[in-house]
């Protein structure tokens, strides 16, 4: 395994971060195909093993238990200064906004709750999840600074956002002298390039960490066209964001295919190890070894200029899909 900083940070994470919305109690969220606690407890022990140090969950994971089974295994299995955990925050409800409650109020009750969750007393990276348009930047800001102060979070990011955005974000926590935004967690993949347009630019220039989720397109980039999983079958969310685009993709996924048979790699393999050209760490869901360890070989695997230039040729522009394409400030009412 490679290590590098996470953007303006000191911590220290594996080129490869485990993302753990596969791991809870399938009763209890948006996914039927998720992992229980004993075998997810055993993809996090194996990741251990290989060297990732950095795991990513969210309290909106199957309702809080991904978020528990995490904190479990990691408190079983390594020391708590040898990892870098990363939850995330979901937006105010409409009740507390109902209710008057702030949002500095609402960040601090959200990362107590995944504290709780986890067993912990801090997290190392907590990331807003989504950008609340209901609720004004500033106080979001001031809310995960204030946690910074209190030593609950060592350092803050976010998630599903426009370069615009982070870049607001941080302006103003530069004025106010606040903790700003060091990583951005966003959809990219070799199928969905949007990232390069402003983000990926952004990124570089003021050295924020990219983080992005969705690394193999669900399982897409993986496999051959036409050959399915259980995942790809019932993940209706996953499947919004691709099966309009899939002629095109599948050109890519051919060449992926290509390369990986050359290689005597696996297609895992051939599109992390593009990936990893582009950003700091991707997140990599696994609920099976061979996804894990196909990942952390990704690492080790330099493709060649001409490999590179293979893949990117047929990308054409793929409209907005899930989260983002919802980040919209809401309708006015006249």
């Amino acid at each position: 395994m490679k290590y590098t900083k996470l953007g303006n940070s000191d911590l220290n994470v594996s080129r490869v971060c485990m993302g753990c919305m596969g791991f809870g109690d399938a009763g209890q969220g948006q996914h039927a195909w998720t992992l229980d606690e004993a075998h997810s407890r055993e993809i996090i022990k194996h990741g251990l093993e290989l060297g990732v140090n950095f795991y990513d969950t969210a309290i909106a994971y199957q309702g809080g238990t991904s978020e528990q089974y995490v904190g479990r295994a990691l408190r079983d299995f390594a020391r708590r200064d040898e990892v870098v955990l990363a939850t995330k925050f979901l937006p105010r409800t409409p009740e507390e906004i109902a209710a008057g409650v702030s949002g500095q109020r609402h960040v601090e009750n959200m990362l107590n709750q995944s504290l709780k969750n986890l067993g912990m007393d801090y997290v190392d990276l907590y990331i807003c999840h989504m950008w609340d348009w209901n609720t004004p930047i500033e106080d979001v800001m001031d809310g995960l600074n204030r946690q910074v102060v209190a030593g609950k979070a060592r350092y803050i990011g976010i998630s599903n956002c426009f370069a615009w955005q982070i870049a607001k974000a941080n302006a103003i926590a530069e004025r106010e002298g606040w903790a700003k935004l060091v990583s951005v967690q966003g959809h990219y993949n070799l199928i969905f390039r949007e990232e390069e347009r402003e983000m990926a630019p952004y990124c570089d220039e003021e050295n924020i960490a990219m983080t992005p989720y969705s690394a193999l397109a669900s399982g897409r980039l993986a496999r051959r066209p036409g050959e399915t999983s259980v995942r790809m079958e019932k993940d209706a969310f996953a499947k919004f964001k691709y099966d309009a685009t899939k002629a095109q993709d599948d050109i890519i996924i051919n060449r992926v295919a290509e390369i990986a048979e050359a290689r005597g790699v696996s297609m895992t393999e051939v599109s992390l190890a593009w990936l990893l050209t582009k950003v700091t760490a991707p997140v990599v869901g696994a609920t099976k070894f061979h996804h894990i360890e196909g990942a952390v070989k990704a690492v080790e695997l330099a493709l060649t200029d001409e490999e590179i230039a293979s893949l990117e040729a047929p990308y054409v522009p793929h409209p907005l899909a899930g989260v983002m394409a919802q980040n919209r400030p809401p309708k006015r009412r006249d």
